[in-house]
């Protein structure tokens, strides 16, 4: 007789941040949509507005310090300002566990992060988030990429606050125009910029590197989305991809970007696999 197949235990998921994205992963899973997980505890900022945001879906789930988490769970899913990424994903790569990032540009100041987990069989993964081209980058990097540039357009609402702008006097609040606010490297981008240009960050760690990716930020009134247009050549090929986000109630991030945690998620428990 067929012997019965144990059912696997659940992954158990941290959550760091309970904005747009985090409160998303937390009601994809307790509500069944994200089924092979379960929620092992989360952080926020406030953690009693946080208590009592997840009062309906999940009244039972701790409620933690960032430095907290690890001991709760298998993988951490960072969605939290980027000042907070070595205190979150730290801990998980030491030891050796999974951690699905968003500030994608913390990386870049972050790095000795990817050598904690390679001595210890963690690993960072960064979700495809508001660009589709990364499937195709990544794959061109196999071989040889001779350019990549990205030129994104954003509502002012999206950029205001950015350490960039007050650094170099740049108001944006009255614009009745299209205003180019910056032009130049990856790195650079995701230093002034770290709520905005995590896409940046993630295009040039999947390609050439930040410090060959070039970026152009325009912050336009007229936008009510979020815009990234990507150009690219290779050995491989050479493309052009242009996306428009639809915000989330955080002007800074795309509604897509939640969507996309929750697809990289799915892929770990999934029986048919798509994409790079």
């Amino acid at each position: 007789m067929p012997q019965d197949i144990p059912t696997p235990k659940p992954i158990r998921l941290a959550v760091a941040g309970l904005g747009a994205i985090g409160f998303g992963v937390v009601a994809a899973v307790q509500s069944g949509r994200l089924p092979g997980f379960e929620i092992g505890a989360v952080s926020a900022r406030d953690r009693d507005a946080a208590r009592e945001r997840l009062a309906e879906i999940a009244p039972d789930v701790p409620v933690v310090a960032v430095g907290e988490l690890e001991p709760y769970a298998d993988l951490v899913v960072e969605c939290a300002p980027a000042a907070l990424f070595p205190e979150i994903v730290g801990p998980f790569v030491r030891a050796g566990k999974k951690a699905v990032v968003l500030s994608v540009g913390a990386i870049l100041s972050s790095e000795h992060l990817v050598t904690l987990a390679a001595e210890n069989g963690g690993q960072i993964i960064a979700p495809s988030g508001a660009l589709l081209a990364l499937d195709a980058v990544t794959a061109a990097a196999e071989g040889r990429i001779a350019s990549v540039r990205m030129i994104t357009r954003k509502p002012v609402t999206g950029l205001l606050g950015a350490p960039y702008l007050d650094e170099h006097g740049i108001d944006i609040a009255s614009a009745t125009a299209p205003i180019r606010v910056f032009s130049g490297s990856a790195r650079e981008a995701a230093r002034g910029f770290p709520a905005n240009l995590n896409v940046g960050a993630a295009l040039a760690l999947s390609g050439i590197g930040p410090d060959r990716t070039t970026i152009e930020i325009w912050a336009d009134p007229a936008l009510t989305r979020n815009t990234h247009a990507i150009e690219v050549v290779a050995d491989s090929a050479s493309f052009s991809m242009s996306i428009e986000n639809v915000p989330s109630e955080n002007p800074k991030t795309g509604r897509i970007t939640a969507l996309s945690v929750i697809a990289t998620l799915r892929k770990m428990t999934a029986p048919l696999r798509m994409g790079t």
